[in-house]
């Protein structure tokens, strides 16, 4: 049989995007209405409970337009999403339980019905048990953030999301692969590694994106290589005992004599209160008179004058003297030696 392969397709032209995803209809679900009722519910914090009241109308009109039911309690506290008999969608159900879910982590209406559409969706990252230290994950945590809000607005632009920083939570919205980004950069942030380094690669990868001359090479010699400039120091023992000198022994150290030991040795565990407290109180007092002896013999040595270098000098002179007039007795002698021998 001949191969239809290569045959030419009339209806496949090159402006006709493959990877478009058509929106769902009400023509497309031909099974009809759903047989069971699905539910979602979620609890939202008190001071939400303002302003989702005065938003409330704008969220059902949003969630009637996919045919799925809203409810708004406000003594319990909880919103509940649940699908309807002009349900048509199925992940519509799934987009409005992720929807309330926004609205509790503290993100505006507006943003939050975004997520109705089918290229948005969302990650709420819980970062409180990534740190177990409190002050650490409040400083941690502020590095998303960075210098009023510059850190993170910078991470939305490259990675073409929105991002909510609040409370233990960060809530993210886009596209799967900025939301996989995030995640990642977030993850590191609250491991100590700060997301500036995160920030540069994100530029030059979004600068490289640009040539297409690079569509196919590796991007590895461009991205920056950061290292960790502080090696782990070993900590050294204050006292290092030399083990080379010590012969083996297979017996065990004898054991150190307790207080009890030491009291029954010298004889004070044996004596009455009274003495206990007689023998204290001299120990106390001959200590005292010890140090009080110390310091007064340190307060009498800055009397002592100091040993003057003027008599030294003087005995040096002396002796020269004396050597000199030696020397010339010598001579003399000498002189007259030669002189009776002539």
């Amino acid at each position: 049989m001949p191969s239809t392969h290569n045959t030419d397709k009339p209806w496949d032209t090159d402006d006709i995007d493959k990877w478009k995803i058509d929106p769902f209809q009400p023509e497309d679900n031909a099974a009809g209405a759903f047989t069971e009722e699905s539910r979602f519910s979620t609890l939202f914090p008190k001071y939400r409970e303002q302003y989702l009241r005065a938003s409330w109308k704008i969220i059902t009109a949003a969630l009637a337009k996919h045919g799925v039911g809203c409810e708004l309690d406000l003594t319990e506290g909880s919103m509940t999403v649940f699908t309807t008999l002009k349900t048509y969608d199925p992940a519509a159900i799934l987009n409005a339980r992720d929807l309330i879910k926004l609205l509790a982590r503290s993100v505006p209406a507006p943003q939050a019905l975004k997520i109705l559409e089918d290229d948005v969706a969302c990650d709420i990252i819980k970062i409180r048990n990534l740190v177990t230290n409190k002050d650490r994950f409040v400083k941690r945590r502020q590095r998303i953030l960075g210098p009023n809000g510059s850190t993170l607005k910078a991470l939305e632009l490259l990675t073409e999301t929105f991002i909510l920083v609040q409370g233990n939570t960060v809530a993210a919205m886009g596209n799967w692969k900025g939301l996989k980004t995030v995640r990642r950069i977030i993850e590191d942030t609250m491991a100590n590694i700060h997301p500036i380094y995160s920030i540069k690669e994100l530029m030059i990868k979004k600068e490289l994106e640009k040539d297409p001359a690079l569509k196919n090479e590796s991007w590895d010699r461009f991205l920056p290589n950061f290292k960790k400039r502080t090696t782990a120091k070993r900590r050294v023992p204050h006292k290092v005992t030399d083990k080379t000198k010590k012969t083996y022994t297979p017996f065990p150290p004898a054991q150190e004599k307790s207080k009890v030991d030491l009291q029954i040795e010298s004889g004070e565990y044996f004596l009455g209160k009274q003495a206990k407290e007689r023998k204290a109180r001299e120990d106390r007092e001959t200590k005292m008179k010890e140090k009080m002896d110390e310091k007064r013999k340190e307060r009498l040595n800055e009397y002592v004058a100091p040993a003057e270098d003027g008599e030294k000098k003087k005995k040096k002179r002396k002796r020269e003297e004396g050597e000199e007039k030696e020397k010339k007795k010598k001579k003399r002698k000498d002189v007259e030696v030669n002189g009776e021998e002539a």
